[in-house]
């Protein structure tokens, strides 16, 4: 009752309850009865029960299982969708999850992202090597690109003190024009084009389908996996992960107890970076098969968000990128569906957050007992050895 866990699934569930009074709200319908409230109540109340469970049905269809499919494909495509849209979510939230661990506040996955991408894209349609290799330098040439880019920050934190947020926003938006230019070359733009969009990836530098041509799913989504069981090895069972929790827990008793400090920060942003880099390599190896300047689309800005409910765990940030995923997959059907905006999945993905940011307004509304506390129906004595170990 007091864990972290149950605090970020009761956000989603307050975040979802003021997203289905907004849906009701905004319905043209609930709108009409609202008119006659006083006089038949149940009209508006109906109206708004309607509107807001026929849009989460709509939702919950469009990400998870679609009832009404007439085939096994059609049934379990929504879910399908949501782990493609999940891949590179998972992978930018596991390292905006490692920098917070470490003590630092990245949020500069977005031009991680792009800057993955655009080393990976390059090996992808410059090279042309055989099956298996070519696909495994794609990857590997993501990640290299995102570690340079989030290893900069992580270097220039380390020997001048300048602090990593307003570092991440500028080489965000240093990415993105670099994007840009690139994409303006002959060594980017696609031959014949005039638009800023490169060549296509060459077969064998995209990630194979997973369960075959009737879904987007590819292999990136098992890479994903891999990626967040080995953000938790290291996190949890190796001395790097240790020294990294410690520089993030108290730098200053980290570097007394003979950790260094500055080899932390550029470590768990070059760590981070990759990880961002593995998203951009989902992008373009994976879903779109080409680089252009929207590839990272809003990715590394909901990393945060994942990486916020998932409480900068693995884990966590796993299930928090499947969930973000739904959203985003389902949104669509459910304003194709419905007619509900799909702004309104913004709107509780914000919520999310807000309820995150704040514990004790959560604890306040469901009255959660505080951690550490002993309540006053309680019958343990607070005995100094039970109040040291509660601390």
């Amino acid at each position: 009752m007091t864990g972290n866990a149950l605090v970020a699934f009761l956000s989603v569930v307050l975040s979802l309850i003021l997203g289905g009074l907004l849906i009701a709200v905004t319905d043209p319908a609930v709108g009409r009865a609202s008119s006659y409230f006083f006089t038949r109540p149940q009209d508006t109340l109906g109206a708004a029960w309607s509107a807001a469970s026929n849009a989460y049905i709509a939702l919950f269809q469009g990400s998870v299982i679609n009832v009404r499919g007439t085939s096994f494909t059609s049934v379990i495509y929504p879910l399908t969708q949501t782990l493609t849209v999940a891949t590179p979510l998972i992978c930018a939230g596991l390292g905006v999850a490692l920098a917070f661990r470490a003590g630092l506040f990245n949020i500069g996955a977005q031009g991680q992202i792009l800057i993955g991408a655009t080393f990976a894209a390059w090996v992808g349609f410059t090279l042309h090597l055989p099956a298996g290799l070519h696909l495994l330098l794609v990857v590997l040439a993501g990640m290299v690109g995102g570690a340079i880019w989030a290893g900069l920050v992580g270097l220039l934190k380390a020997r001048t003190g300048a602090h990593e947020v307003i570092l991440t926003i500028m080489f965000n938006y240093i990415a993105t024009n670099l994007v840009l230019y690139f994409l303006s070359t002959s060594a980017f733009q696609r031959p014949g084009s005039t638009n800023p969009i490169s060549p296509q990836l060459d077969g064998t530098a995209v990630y194979p389908l997973l369960l075959g041509p009737a879904f987007r799913l590819h292999w990136g989504f098992v890479v994903a996996v891999v990626a967040t069981v080995f953000v938790w090895w290291l996190l949890n069972r190796s001395t790097i992960g240790f020294e990294l929790r410690a520089v993030g827990a108290n730098a200053s008793a980290a570097r007394t107890a003979g950790i260094s400090v500055s080899k932390g920060y550029i470590l768990a942003m070059a760590i981070a970076g990759a990880l961002a880099g593995l998203a951009g390599v989902a992008q373009v190896s994976g879903t779109e098969k080409v680089l252009t300047s929207g590839v990272a689309a809003s990715f590394g800005f909901d990393a945060i968000t994942v990486a916020l409910l998932g409480r900068s765990s693995p884990w966590g940030t796993f299930a928090a990128g499947i969930l973000f995923g739904a959203f985003r997959a389902g949104g669509v059907t459910m304003q194709a569906s419905t007619g509900t905006s799909i702004d309104i999945v913004l709107v509780v993905q914000s919520l999310i957050v807000l309820f995150i940011a704040a514990p004790p307004l959560v604890r306040a509304l469901f009255r959660l007992p505080v951690p550490g506390a002993v309540g006053k129906g309680s019958t343990t004595p607070r005995t100094p050895a039970s109040t040291g170990a509660a601390a």
